[in-house]
């Protein structure tokens, strides 16, 4: 017995041109997203919204700007923070680059070396050549607005110097700090990543933008309310000491020992206090630039 032959229904013949157009336009819209290119801050904002929205994760600072994700969004690095730890557990920067959490942020702290010139805010070799490195990891892979605070230590400039005082100085070595990484380093990774500034992948105008940065100068502030401290610390063992000599307690010879050693020991703590201030800090803060 002969097989049934299957009737097939009719396809309206709308329905071809109707594929035809969608094919077209789906080419279009390719060949224009091929010939585009992507701003990475845009796409950086608009890939961090949706990881927060979608994963209800809370805001970080140096993971990729604002998501708790390990992987920077815009980078193939295996993380921003990562990387500052790989530069602060090196035998070449451990004790002068150190990283810390802040409730207004993520601090890097430069110190323990010579970063200006004495007296002045001329940043030296060294300092340019951490700076570059640290800089070029939090510049380029957040959106965050970045702090740098500048300090000095309590002792009086001398008469020649061009600044009037400590809180001059120390707010001249802040924005030193910020017109190294807008000018030299900016122009230095311009030319390392010129193959993606020219097709568009890298937009140093919206990492290197003028608004993320604020310099501060601490002046001496901070240095003097530690050494007021110190000093009262000394003033203390120093009328113990007294009270036990006069007492009887000690004999003169003792008693003068005693008083060489907290000497030396209170100078040493001024040496101390003052080589902490020496010191650069720079702090990615949790908040973002708008626009």
């Amino acid at each position: 017995m002969a097989k049934d032959k299957c009737v097939c229904k009719s396809v309206a013949e709308w329905l071809n041109t109707y594929g035809d157009m969608v094919t077209l336009l789906l080419t279009f819209f390719v060949l224009l997203f091929s010939m585009s290119t992507i701003s990475p801050g845009k796409y950086q904002q608009a890939a961090v919204g949706m990881s927060v929205a979608l994963g209800g994760s809370p805001p970080s600072v140096l993971t990729g700007g604002q998501t708790m994700s390990q992987e920077a969004l815009i980078s193939s690095k295996p993380g921003v923070y990562q990387d500052l730890l790989r530069i602060s557990e090196s035998e070449e920067y451990k004790g002068r680059v150190t990283i810390e959490e802040r409730d207004e942020g993520t601090v890097i702290v430069l110190s323990n070396f010579e970063i200006f010139e004495s007296g002045s805010a001329r940043l030296t070799a060294q300092a340019k050549e951490v700076i570059e490195k640290v800089g070029a990891i939090i510049i380029e892979h957040t959106s965050n607005i970045i702090e740098v605070k500048g300090y000095a230590d309590d002792r009086a400039l001398m008469p020649e110097s061009i600044y009037p005082s400590n809180w001059h100085l120390s707010s001249a070595r802040a924005s030193s700090v910020v017109n190294f990484l807008l000018t030299d380093l900016r122009q230095k990774r311009s030319i390392e990543r010129i193959a993606e500034v020219r097709s568009g992948l890298f937009d140093v105008d919206y990492f290197y933008s003028p608004d993320r940065f604020i310099p501060i100068g601490k002046g001496d502030v901070d240095v003097v309310k530690e050494l007021k401290a110190a000093k009262a610390s000394y003033d203390y063992d120093l009328s113990e000491l007294k009270k036990k000599y006069e007492s009887g307690k000690i004999d003169s010879n003792t008693y003068q020992s005693e008083v060489d050693k907290l000497s030396k020991k209170y100078e040493a703590d001024i040496q101390t206090i003052r080589a902490m201030y020496r010191k650069i800090e720079i702090l990615v803060k949790r908040e973002t630039r708008s626009g």
